[in-house]
């Protein structure tokens, strides 16, 4: 990367020169809280840091110099390192990813003008299946961006006119409470069981821009046995809590898809409250598996972005309790 910084290895040493005093305080970070985190993930490394050089000494000196080298990529891009930004990094560096490919992959600005970009290498696969294949499914633990990201795909589809409406839908499921014993009409019921994609929703275009698509119709939202009988061409559709629908719904779902239109399926696996465990996501994959312009993506507890002791929880939750499933990360279309 030579023009941004140069980076040199001899034996187990490298040396990364930063282009500019603030590339080096971004990089850094107040009090070099920034390095702390990187020594920390690298113990056996020793990080000094000679005017506008960061030196590197150590048997994983290279992969902390490559790290190092992406980060003033970032920073130079106009990207804000935070600490969380920062432990990503090591994460995707680790595994060989580059955080300034995931990173910067803006897919649209939100309501209040910060971009939308993916914040781990699994949620950039994801997007980067949505965006290649007709129908896609996300699976993962709560807290991987699986049901935000495709919300955020599906306006940037509908702002650019790829699609003419977005159709927001999740199986009702009753998990305590019984349909019949909430207050209200119909809408006024299952308005719970579908405020998470308004929430969605309302992040990407805010609570006005929301409601002006609603009262157009531009944007739908429905429970999931509303769909039968119909068939969705020209839609952004996106399946929420897949793993509470039943084998029987979830065929009839993938069944009304019609011409012009992109499906995203979001679920997660070790969460199913459907009755008797009758979920009709568990298996799918298996059953699919080779049909072109269909994509599966795992995402895991790396991809997990909210609180960093919600990480730790849904890693804890695989420790005790793994699910048979193909590795993180990985996708067919």
């Amino acid at each position: 990367m030579c023009g941004h910084s140069c980076m040199t290895s001899i034996a187990q040493s490298s040396s990364v020169v930063v282009p500019g005093a603030h590339l080096m305080a971004a990089l850094v970070g107040q009090r070099d809280a920034h390095l702390r985190i990187i020594e920390a993930a690298f113990p056996d490394a020793t990080i000094a840091v000679r005017g506008n050089e960061i030196h590197i000494d150590g048997p994983h000196a290279e992969v902390v110099g490559r790290l190092c080298e992406e980060l003033v990529v970032l920073v130079q891009q106009g990207q804000h390192l935070d600490d969380a930004a920062v432990r990503r990094s090591i994460d995707m560096v680790k595994v060989d990813e580059r955080p300034s490919r995931v990173l910067t992959d803006d897919i649209m600005r939100g309501a209040k003008g910060r971009p939308i970009r993916p914040k781990t290498a699994g949620q950039k696969r994801y997007i980067d299946a949505i965006r290649a294949n007709v129908i896609t499914f996300g699976l993962g633990p709560a807290g991987t961006g699986k049901s935000w990201l495709a919300v955020a795909m599906a306006v940037q589809a509908l702002q650019s006119k790829q699609v003419q409406r977005i159709i927001l839908t999740r199986p009702a499921v009753e998990a305590g409470e019984r349909l019949g014993f909430l207050p209200g009409d119909l809408m006024a019921k299952i308005d719970p069981y579908l405020r998470p994609l308004y929430d969605a929703l309302y992040d990407m275009v805010d609570t006005e821009g929301a409601q002006k698509l609603l009262e157009r119709q531009a944007v739908e939202v429905a429970p999931l046995a509303f769909m039968r009988g119909r068939t969705l061409n020209n839609s952004f559709i996106i399946l929420d809590e897949a793993q509470n629908a039943t084998p029987e719904q979830m065929k009839m779902f993938l069944t009304r898809i019609g011409f012009g239109s992109r499906v995203v399926v979001t679920g997660d696996t070790t969460q199913v409250d459907v009755p008797d465990g009758r979920s009709g996501l568990i298996g799918l994959e298996r059953t699919l598996t080779g049909i072109e312009g269909l994509a599966f993506v795992h995402l895991g507890a790396g991809d997990v972005v909210r609180h960093r002791i919600v990480a730790d929880i849904v890693a804890a939750y695989e420790r005790a309790e793994p699910v048979p499933a193909p590795a993180r990360g990985r996708s067919r279309g």
